[in-house]
C-alpha cells in the first residue's frame, strides 16, 4: 500500500531586522544586577533597545532616554585608572552602567545619545570627522521625527489639571505642555518650582505660526517643533525645568525569549492568558444559573406611592368618619397615627374573555306538551272567581284600617 505524500515544508518567514541610528555590542549592568550582561544594542529615537543576538527581531529590554540627566565616565571597579571602556548613564530614577570594547565605541555611544537627547552635536568628545557627519545625519532624522509627533510631556489637560499633576507628582518633572484654552492650535507651557518653601506656578503661551511655533516672551523665539520648545525651556533654565513624564517602566504583558530549534534564532513569545475559571465541558447539560432575589440598595430606593391630597380647610366639607382599613407594610413596622393611611385599590375582577355557554333545554314532545296544557286549562276553569261584591268589601276594609293608622299617628 502506497504511503500518503506529506505536504511540502514551507520555511517560516523571517522578520525584518529593525533599523537604528547606531548599534553595536554593549554590556549593561542595572541597579539590581550583580554582573554585566552582554547585549546587541541599538539606538532609535529616544530609546535604546537590547537584543540577545544581532539576528533577533524582537528586543528583550528597552531603556527610555526621556528622563536623561547626564553621562559620566568611570573607571572599572577596583581600578583607579579609566581604561576608556566604561561609562554611566544617569536617568532621573536610576543609573545604568555600560561596558564597551574600546574607547572609540564609548565615544560613539555617548555622542549619539547626546545628539538625540539635546538635539545638537556634542563638541567635547574625541570624534573623527566621519563620526561627526554620521551624527549630523542622525540629528536631521530625529528633528524630522519629532516634528511629526508630540513630546512625551504633552498632555491633553486643562490649566487646573496641569497644576494638580505637577503638584501631585513632583518627582516626575516640573514642566508640562497642554493645549491652549482659546481653541486654536496654540499650546501652553505650565511650570511649577519651589521658592523658599512656596510653590511658584507659571504659564507661558506658545503661538503656532505655520510652520513654526513662537514662544511668546519678551524676546519671541521661534522653534521648528514642540520638542524644540521643550528644549528651549530646559536649556535656558540650566536644566532646572524637567519635562513631566510619568514612570511607566513596568510591562503589562508577560513574555519570554524562546529559541527556535530549527534555525537557532530567538524570538519573543507572549503566552496566552487563560480566562477566569475553568472552561465548561463541551458536552453535558448546562447548569442553571442561580436565581437571586432583588435587593434595594441605598442608592436606588423603591419609589413610594404618592400621598392623597388633603381637603382644603377653607371649604366646609364634611368628611365622613369611617374605620380605616388595616394597612400592610413592606418592613412590617407600624406607622404613626398622624400620617395618612394609604388605601390600596381593590383588584377588579377579571372579565371573562368568553361568555358562558347557555344551558340547552331538550325540545319537549308535542304530545306531552298538549296534555299538560289541557290539564292546566281545566284547573284554571275550575277555580272560583271573585265577584264585584266581594271586591267592594275588601276595599272598604282596607280604607278603615288606613284611617285608624292615621289617627294613631296624629
Amino acid at each position: 500500500m502506497a504511503s500518503a505524500l506529506s505536504p511540502p515544508r514551507v520555511p517560516k518567514p523571517k522578520g525584518i531586522l529593525p533599523s537604528h541610528y547606531y548599534e553595536s555590542f554593549l554590556e549593561k549592568k542595572g541597579p539590581c544586577d550583580l554582573e554585566y550582561k552582554k547585549f546587541w544594542a541599538g539606538l532609535q529615537g529616544l530609546t535604546i533597545y537590547f537584543y540577545n543576538s544581532n539576528r533577533d527581531v524582537q528586543h528583550v529590554e528597552k531603556l527610555d532616554l526621556g528622563t536623561f540627566v547626564r553621562l559620566t565616565d568611570e573607571a572599572p571597579w577596583g581600578s583607579l585608572r579609566d581604561t576608556g571602556t566604561h561609562f554611566s548613564l544617569v536617568l532621573r530614577n536610576q543609573e545604568i552602567k555600560f561596558k564597551v570594547e574600546s574607547l572609540e565605541s564609548r565615544e560613539m555611544w555617548k555622542g549619539f545619545i547626546l545628539t538625540v537627547v539635546e538635539l545638537r552635536i556634542p563638541s567635547n568628545l574625541t570624534l573623527l570627522p566621519g563620526h561627526l557627519y554620521m551624527m549630523a545625519e542622525v540629528l536631521a532624522k530625529e528633528e524630522a521625527r519629532r516634528a511629526l509627533e508630540m513630546p512625551s510631556c504633552f498632555l491633553k489637560v486643562s490649566r487646573l489639571e496641569a497644576q494638580l499633576l505637577l503638584e501631585r507628582y513632583p518627582d516626575c518633572g516640573n514642566l508640562l505642555l497642554r493645549p491652549s484654552g482659546d481653541g486654536t492650535d496654540a499650546v501652553s507651557v505650565t511650570t511649577r518650582q519651589t521658592l523658599n518653601g512656596k510653590a511658584v506656578v507659571r504659564h507661558y503661551r506658545v503661538k503656532y505660526e505655520s510652520p513654526k511655533y513662537v514662544i511668546d516672551v519678551e524676546e519671541p523665539f521661534s522653534c521648528a517643533s514642540l520638542d524644540a520648545v521643550v528644549n528651549y525651556f530646559v536649556s535656558r533654565t540650566n536644566k532646572a525645568l524637567v519635562p513631566f513624564l510619568l514612570d511607566e517602566d513596568y510591562e503589562k504583558v508577560l513574555g519570554f525569549v524562546e529559541a527556535d530549534k530549527e534555525n537557532g534564532e530567538s524570538a519573543w513569545v507572549a503566552p496566552r492568558v487563560p480566562g477566569p475559571g475553568p472552561a465548561p465541558p463541551a458536552s453535558g447539560p448546562k447548569q442553571p444559573h442561580p436565581t437571586s432575589m432583588p435587593a434595594f440598595s441605598q442608592d436606588k430606593l423603591p419609589l413610594l406611592p404618592p400621598l392623597p391630597q388633603l381637603p382644603n380647610q377653607d371649604e366646609n366639607y364634611v368628611t365622613p368618619i369611617e374605620d380605616a382599613p388595616a394597612a400592610e407594610y413592606v418592613n412590617q413596622n407600624v406607622t404613626s397615627s398622624s400620617r395618612p393611611v394609604i388605601v390600596k385599590p381593590k383588584k377588579l375582577a377579571k372579565v371573562q374573555a368568553k361568555p358562558p355557554k347557555p344551558h340547552i333545554v331538550p325540545k319537549p314532545d308535542p304530545k306531552v306538551l298538549n296534555s299538560v296544557l289541557a290539564k292546566k286549562l281545566v284547573a284554571s276553569l275550575a277555580q272560583p272567581s271573585f265577584t264585584a261584591t266581594e271586591l267592594a268589601n275588601v276595599t272598604a276594609e282596607l280604607e278603615e284600617k288606613l284611617q285608624k293608622r292615621r289617627a294613631l299617628e296624629h
